[in-house]
């Protein structure tokens, strides 16, 4: 058993970290609770230099057959997303500790809630069977309800909590229903198994049935339309980390699910559903950015942002080719790093629930021209102008509908949507910027003092943006490498 373990090793290194964490805040004192924040980070850091191990590395495609009966899997993709998550969690750790000031009570709890919130995602990434989907989804969503609600005293935290856990057990419900209806087609409860039948269970109507249900609590995760409705009460409500891992963390998480089930388990059936697929995009796209035209809270804006962007993602899927996956996984790595940018600088500046309006962004150049700085470039990534990161995510997701196009006047449909998606979204994101270098605000304008730990994660948001934008080579060798999942459609 204990060889076997050794695939698991990542998942187990981080629930070990949770309960050292909440084992420690038995033993400081309330003044040192908040070096609890970045000890975790630093432990995330160690564990995701070890992934980075030839050791590691190694078990990438090796059987899980004797101990996992399949149901659990390490490949490329695999790999690509536990790295991702926990980069996203070191990033919201640290500027968590700063946030950590407006918690009354349970510092550490909440560092807890966050990695255990971080082992289900990475336990996402590697399921192979509806009964790891539904537990790491459950893991995930069961934490979230959680941290959304954590800071009590606020009206809007509770709400958005209260909201957040009535649809996430609705959405929860379709799903584990969904899976009863194709366990009764199938008879089995794993990927591999549905993948040999799924030619002859496209005519089952039961079949269709599950596998639709189970879409809807999947886009229900990934705020896709018509399942996004949460999203800006639960944005605007949950504290300032929450909302940022919530924003990547989640998103990925059903991503990367989304990707395992219709394009590595069942290819047929999604080219059925191109049509649906490609309604639901487009509408995502549509609703995502024209709803966010009239937003001022950030956190808002920035939900109706996260809906768009999952309407340009859901691209990738309809685009059915490896091209699609390799544009989901690199488009992901550039949200990471400019949401992240965003909401770090929106923690910094907003310091209670009720500052959060566009306002507060106002002089910002003259405050803290870095941050001005930071803040400009997430806009600009976010609304995919070069030569940021966003840019060319956007790229090569139309690229891959692109690719698909001639034969189906659909696909130029979404890429129309698409392109309308981006003009409109220059003037919400152009808004923030207007405010940062020309807004007035008749509050006092103080300098804005920035800590080391969050001035260096800002750095490396900023970088990383740079990064995947000016030089995209080597990062989209590494994404087409994981996108090779076994059993996917093929390339173009």
């Amino acid at each position: 058993m204990g060889e076997q373990l050794k695939f698991v090793q990542l998942e187990m290194m981080v629930v070990a970290l949770g309960l050292v964490v909440l084992i420690a805040d038995l033993a400081m004192g309330p003044s040192r609770r908040r070096l609890l924040g970045y000890l975790s980070a630093a432990g995330l850091g160690v564990i995701f230099l070890f992934s980075l191990r030839d050791g590691y590395v190694g078990l990438v495609n090796e059987s899980t057959e004797l101990f996992f009966n399949s149901r659990y899997k390490v490949d490329g993709l695999a790999l690509f997303f536990k790295r991702f998550f926990l980069l996203a969690a070191i990033f919201v750790l640290v500027f968590a500790v700063d946030f950590s000031e407006r918690l009354r009570s349970g510092i550490a709890e909440y560092y807890s809630f966050i990695l255990f919130a971080l082992t289900g995602m990475m336990f996402a990434a590697s399921a192979n069977d509806f009964s790891m989907l539904f537990v790491s989804i459950e893991l995930i969503t069961v934490t979230f309800y959680i941290l959304v609600s954590f800071q009590r005293h606020r009206l809007h935290s509770l709400e958005a909590g209260v909201k957040y856990l009535i649809l996430g057990a609705v959405s929860s419900a379709f799903m584990i229903y969904g899976i009863a209806l194709v366990f009764g087609e199938v008879g089995s409860l794993r990927f591999d198994d549905l993948h040999a039948k799924q030619s002859e269970l496209i005519e089952s109507k039961l079949f269709l049935f599950g596998m639709l249900f189970l879409f809807a609590g999947l886009a229900f995760k990934v705020s896709a339309f018509p399942f996004q409705v949460w999203a800006p009460d639960v944005y605007q409500g949950a504290p300032t980390p929450t909302t940022a891992f919530l924003a990547v963390g989640s998103k990925a998480a059903g991503f990367v699910l989304l990707i395992r089930l219709l394009m590595s388990t069942v290819p047929e059936l999604t080219a059925e559903w191109t049509g649906v697929l490609l309604a639901i995009s487009a509408l995502t796209i549509l609703y995502g950015n024209l709803c966010a035209l009239p937003q001022r809270n950030l956190k808002r804006l920035l939900a109706y942002s996260g809906i768009a962007n999952a309407g340009y993602l859901m691209m990738g899927i309809v685009a059915q080719s490896e091209l699609g996956i390799t544009a989901i996984l690199y488009y992901l790595a550039g949200y990471l790093f400019t949401v992240m940018a965003a909401f770090i600088i929106i923690s910094l500046l907003a310091k209670d629930g009720d500052g959060e309006d566009i306002s507060c962004l106002a002089g910002l150049s003259k405050r803290s021209p870095f941050l001005a700085f930071a803040m400009t470039l997430a806009a600009v990534s976010l609304a995919g102008i070069p030569p940021l990161a966003g840019f060319f995510g956007k790229f090569l997701l139309v690229k891959s509908v692109a690719s698909q196009a001639f034969g189906d006047s659909g696909y130029f449909v979404l890429l129309a949507v698409a392109v309308f998606g981006v003009v409109v979204s220059i003037y919400y994101y152009f808004k923030i910027i207007r405010t940062i270098f020309w807004g007035n605000d008749s509050r006092e304008q103080s300098p804005v003092t920035v800590g080391l730990p969050v001035r260096i994660a800002l750095y490396c948001c900023v970088a990383a943006m740079l990064y995947l934008g000016l030089l995209p080579n080597k990062p989209f060798k590494w994404a087409e490498s994981a996108a090779k999942v076994e059993n996917a459609v093929a390339s173009d």
